[in-house]
């Protein structure tokens, strides 16, 4: 089984293309909406909802765990990513592959403000990257928009056009430094020039995922367990809007408590 988490419904975004990758695999999604959205947290409450939210996958047996949520992927690169079992896949890594592969050497990054403050992005690309121009844009208003289903008003266009304003117009690509952002895919695509790449990095995620988990032996079910710590009712109504599965198999927990300590020597 692959465990993923987000802060709310941008993971769903990532569920997706695991499933279009994976048909037969066993997928367990965790949306902590009880602390959506994460991107306006500061860095030690941020490392200690991503330990609680391994922990709590670790608990429910996955093998692997795809990261769904940037933010969690930006403090784990800046402070270091806490104990599991599972094997990790990280979107900033998975974002640098695409970068590479394309060999983009201008690159926008819009992402919420924890991420960007985090300069996980920048260092991660000028490393894989010789020469790469990297900037990031924090984009606060856009997760907002999508855990209310507002994505396709004037509203989110606008915020959408304000974001993109503040990149050169003469980048290679500008990535999805938050997976809420792809379901606001038509006002990025009519806000940036045509030539521009929209980079998707769970793209490369469901692919890594895919290598890892295709070794001709499992018997699965093909079967996603969706689970949030917010309302279930609401939550239930977005995966069948945006997965477009019937009667999805959702459930509600109660929020994580976490209780681990932000390393002193990490600190600051």
């Amino acid at each position: 089984m692959i465990g993923l988490f987000d802060s709310g419904l941008g993971g769903l975004t990532v569920v997706r293309r695991l499933r279009e990758r994976l048909p037969d695999a066993d997928l367990l999604f965790f949306a902590d909406q009880a602390n959506v959205p994460y991107g306006d947290r500061d860095p030690e409450e941020l490392y200690r909802l991503l330990s609680a939210n391994l922990a709590w996958l670790d608990a429910q047996g996955v093998a692997a765990i795809a990261i769904a949520c940037n933010t969690s992927c930006a403090i784990a690169e800046r402070y270091g990513w806490p104990s599991t079992r599972a094997h990790v896949l990280d979107l900033i890594d998975s974002a640098a592959t695409i970068v590479q592969r394309a060999r983009h050497r201008r690159i926008g990054v819009i992402a919420t403000a924890a991420t960007v403050a985090a300069g996980s992005y920048g260092r991660t690309l000028r490393s894989a990257v010789a020469g790469a121009e990297v900037w990031e844009i924090a984009a606060p208003a856009l997760v907002p928009l999508v855990e209310s289903g507002d994505v396709a008003s004037a509203r989110a266009r606008d915020a959408v056009a304000a974001a993109c304003a503040e990149l050169p117009r003469d980048l290679d690509a500008v990535i999805y430094g938050c997976t809420h952002y792809p379901l606001l895919e038509a006002h990025f695509r009519e806000a940036l020039p045509r030539e521009v790449a929209l980079i998707d990095p769970a793209v490369m995620h469901a692919e890594r995922a895919a290598s890892l988990h295709d070794d001709g032996e499992r018997k699965e079910s093909g079967v996603t367990r969706y689970v949030t710590s917010g309302d279930l009712e609401r939550f239930r109504s977005n995966v069948e809007r945006i997965m477009g599965e019937l009667r999805p198999r959702a459930e509600r927990i109660a929020p994580l408590e976490p209780t681990v300590v932000f390393p002193e020597t990490i600190e600051g």
